[in-house]
């Protein structure tokens, strides 16, 4: 699953998510995909350049299905990365709660030494 996060209209790509897709979410997930099929990539800041594993290619794009941004992912993970990325993104879950247009990213507070 690749996830992102809104910055004014913009979607931002933040992660390629797999940890956490054990058959039964995976199954409630892809039903929930149906009908939100698109031709065109919803994400602002892609294709990226292959810097690191969690950057998203033209060349990996290929192999995806996009969709409306219309779901709101629980994403647990460590950290942002310098790139913003997620850093060991887990999926948890689907949000009922959440409009995707309310989704920002997460600003931690910095640690005190």
């Amino acid at each position: 699953m690749i996830v992102g996060y809104c910055e004014g209209v913009r979607l931002l790509y933040a992660a390629k998510v797999r940890n956490g897709f054990v058959p039964q979410p995976r199954r409630e997930v892809a039903t929930r995909f149906k009908g939100l099929e698109i031709d065109t990539r919803p994400f602002a800041n892609l294709p990226e350049k292959k810097r690191t594993q969690r950057a998203l290619t033209k060349e990996e794009m290929k192999n995806c299905v996009w969709l409306k941004p219309k779901l709101v992912a629980q994403i647990e993970f460590t950290e942002w990365t310098p790139d913003g990325h997620l850093r060991h993104s887990k999926f948890v879950g689907l949000r009922e709660d959440k409009a995707a247009s309310e989704v920002v990213r997460e600003i931690r507070p910095s640690k005190i030494a």
